[in-house]
């Protein structure tokens, strides 16, 4: 692996390559933080598919994709006057040592759940007024939901047993069910989404990350599909055209590969 100084002799020419390309290249002159906001978090995406896949050669670059954004970010913040690297750097810097007590000061701390604790009455003390703060508004429902979780548990508000979540998620079946018997759209819908919050919750509980299971489960699906669709290609015959019965036939292969 490269050393410290080789490390930061490349950080040094990012930074370098940012300053001519801001000053010299066309659209990189006229982007701001606004146009390049959907561009960060498609990065973002692309890393977490990468990730996902294990393939570490596309994480480094994915890495790269990301690294440039926030470089980008603060070369924009230094043209105004507002912030730059250093800042930024600087900043988390801070943070991470007032946010860790017990590396940098006398806190003394039994394992990582009382650090996730002290984490956050951390941050309810720096002023926040409530630990789902740190929650952004735009996340996808199903990953906003897991980090709710998270934050309220830090604080010590969570069930004791996986088996009372288990109940919450049979509890919550039962009542979707009585809503979709009566038929009032609205109520399904937010039964529905009581279901789904408390499996969730019951994910948690099973140490599984309810993101990364329903993203593998999306692979396999299409995976299996993609295979289906590729046997009637070769029978020369439209999805459309098959039944059921003859679809279930390939899919039923596609699982056994």
């Amino acid at each position: 692996m490269n050393s410290r100084k080789t490390q930061l002799q490349a950080f040094e020419r990012l930074l370098d390559i940012m300053d001519d390309l801001r000053e010299k290249c066309p659209w990189d002159k006229k982007q701001t933080m606004q146009t390049l906001r959907h561009l960060t978090i498609e990065e973002t995406y692309e890393l977490g598919d990468a990730i996902l896949d294990n393939d570490l050669s596309e994480v480094k670059k994915e890495l790269g994709d990301l690294l440039l954004h926030i470089v980008f970010y603060a070369k924009i913040g230094s043209e105004t006057n507002d912030f730059d690297m250093a800042d930024v750097c600087n900043e988390i810097c801070d943070k991470l040592i007032h946010r860790h007590p017990h590396i940098y000061s006398d806190v003394v701390v039994k394992d990582e759940e009382e650090v996730k604790q002290n984490w956050e009455k951390l941050k309810l003390k720096e002023g926040k007024k409530s630990v789902l703060e740190g929650v952004p508004k735009s996340l996808p429902a199903l990953v906003k939901a897991s980090r709710i979780q998270d934050k309220v548990k830090g604080v010590g508000f969570d069930w004791e047993e996986s088996h009372q979540v288990w109940d919450k998620v049979q509890e919550e079946l039962e009542e979707l069910q009585v809503e979709v018997e009566a038929g009032d759209q609205d109520k399904i819908e937010a039964e529905f989404g009581d279901v789904l919050f408390s499996m969730i919750n019951y994910a948690r509980f099973l140490n599984v990350n309810p993101e990364d299971a329903l993203e593998r489960t999306n692979k396999k699906f299409i995976k299996r599909f993609q295979y289906l669709e590729s046997k009637a290609g070769e029978l020369g015959k439209p999805l459309m055209d098959m039944t059921l019965a003859e679809m279930d036939v390939f899919w039923e292969e596609a699982k056994k590969l």
